[in-house]
């Protein structure tokens, strides 16, 4: 039988994403490192803005086993970018840190000045 890791361990990782993650940024190609998903990156085609420990959740139980954190949901993302978002990453932009990515359910095409949705969204980390 496997191992199996204790909600302290698998928080130690999710606390980053609740306490440290300053944006959500959507990108055009897969943002596999920081420079890639930075607002700034030639990828990135928008972002929202949150005060540190504003991205997402406290980490929380997992209905089917392990720990998960939740994001708010993002009404008015800023589109600063035309082209087409298939990613989104969650980023620490003052610690110049990458902390998760994934694809979009579907790629959308987005046109600069306009503003972008993006519904909550987990991550979990199972505890075997």
């Amino acid at each position: 039988m496997p191992g199996s890791l204790e909600s302290r361990i698998l928080d130690f990782g999710l606390n980053e994403l609740d306490t440290l993650a300053t944006h959500i940024v959507i990108c055009a190609a897969e943002p596999t490192v920081y420079s890639l998903a930075s607002i700034n990156a030639a990828n990135s085609l928008g972002y929202k803005a949150f005060a540190a420990g504003g991205a997402f959740g406290a980490p929380s139980d997992h209905s089917v086993n392990g720990r998960f954190v939740a994001s708010n949901a993002i009404t008015d993302g800023t589109i600063v970018t035309t082209g087409t978002a298939g990613w989104w990453a969650a980023i620490d932009s003052p610690n110049a840190r990458l902390h998760a990515h994934q694809s979009l359910s579907a790629t959308q095409a987005v046109t600069s000045g306009n503003t972008f949705t993006l519904s909550s969204f987990t991550i979990r980390i199972p505890s075997q």
